[in-house]
């Protein structure tokens, strides 16, 4: 093949991608524009990053926590990333709440399948410390799903109400890693690590474990569902020899839950609310701060970022990277707990 073909095999190449990237980005600024107002601060829309707003109301509120998602320190969303959950300021959001003399109580949204078990059990910590330095009401609300590390936070609350389509339990710990050593082997590859110790390289995916390292992985597993146990004992006023038979990691429906007095009661979160203003004096208007309210051009990212499609190296890219490899987690996910 001559130098001019190839060139023009490339530049051809490059003016589709053009060209597919500049429909997508384009489609979505029409809809994003649409209905607008002329944009003042077009560049301020487009790449401005919209921080995080927690500017608590002087008159009585309660505030409306909400956790969705994975419950886990994923940072803050920006223009080039977007995090359901955002931890750290969820956090802050809190301790504003503790010194503030207009909050009257938490009301938590939980609707999340769990998370890590440090930062799950960092947000009932800090639950916890809000109820002791203050004395003010906290109830949990279980969306569609409150599993794992979601159901281990609302054991911070006075009350626990769930949607009667929820699912919550999950009571458990898992660590899950990948092994990809047959991969290697196929692709001539090998793991060579030099280590202090022959423990020091327990859950590398490139190597075999020993049962000496099982034995490891499942004592960290062992005492970390042990503090789950005591903490659903502690929330619903149980025996920890009560709480066990029910924590083997099952999913339960809002029924099955209520039966086994792992919730309160069965409720919609319209009257969820009306009930806990009542219970906060009435007056109490339900707050909630926005974090990151997004720009155009974080719309425009995820868009074309979306209509992309993954081939089989991403894929398997993003497995061995996913972020709950090898760490202790409060998760339950169907399919896979």
């Amino acid at each position: 093949m001559k130098t001019k073909q190839i060139i023009g095999i490339v530049v051809a190449g490059a003016v589709f991608i053009s060209v597919g990237i500049s429909g997508t980005l384009a489609s979505q600024l029409n809809a994003q524009l649409a209905g607008r107002n002329t944009p003042a601060g077009l560049l301020s829309e487009l790449f401005g990053e919209s921080k995080a707003s927690i500017e608590l109301p002087v008159e009585p509120f309660i505030g409306f926590v909400r956790v969705e998602g994975t419950i886990q320190d994923a940072g803050s969303s920006s223009s080039f990333n977007t995090v359901s959950y955002d931890h750290q300021n969820t956090m802050r959001y809190i301790d504003k709440m503790i010194r503030s003399e207009s909050n009257t109580g938490i009301l938590l949204y939980v609707n999340s399948p769990g998370g890590t078990v440090y930062e799950s059990d960092e947000l009932y910590l800090k639950l916890k410390e809000y109820k002791e330095l203050t004395g003010r009401p906290v109830w949990a609300y279980m969306g569609s799903m409150a599993c794992s590390g979601g159901y281990y936070i609302s054991m911070a609350a006075d009350k626990v109400i769930a949607n009667r389509n929820a699912w919550t339990g999950s009571i458990g710990v898992v660590i899950s890693t990948y092994n990809y050593k047959e991969l290697l082997d196929k692709l001539g590859v090998k793991e060579i690590d030099y280590a202090s110790g022959q423990n020091k390289t327990m859950g590398s995916g490139g190597l075999e474990g020993t049962k000496e390292q099982d034995e490891i992985f499942q004592s960290m597993v062992d005492e970390a569902y042990e503090q789950f146990v005591e903490i659903v004992a502690e929330g619903r006023d149980m025996d920890v020899d009560a709480v066990k038979p029910i924590a083997d990691g099952r999913i339960y429906t809002a029924k099955q839950a209520l039966s086994l007095k792992l919730i309160d009661e069965i409720d919609s979160l319209e009257n969820v609310e009306l009930a806990f203003r009542k219970e906060a004096g009435g007056g109490s208007v339900i707050y909630e701060p926005v974090f990151y309210s997004g720009t155009l051009f974080s719309s425009l990212f995820s868009a074309y970022q979306g209509s992309q499609e993954k081939s089989d190296a991403q894929v398997i890219t993003e497995m061995l990277n996913d972020s709950r490899n090898g760490v202790p987690m409060y998760y339950a996910e169907p399919g896979k707990q």
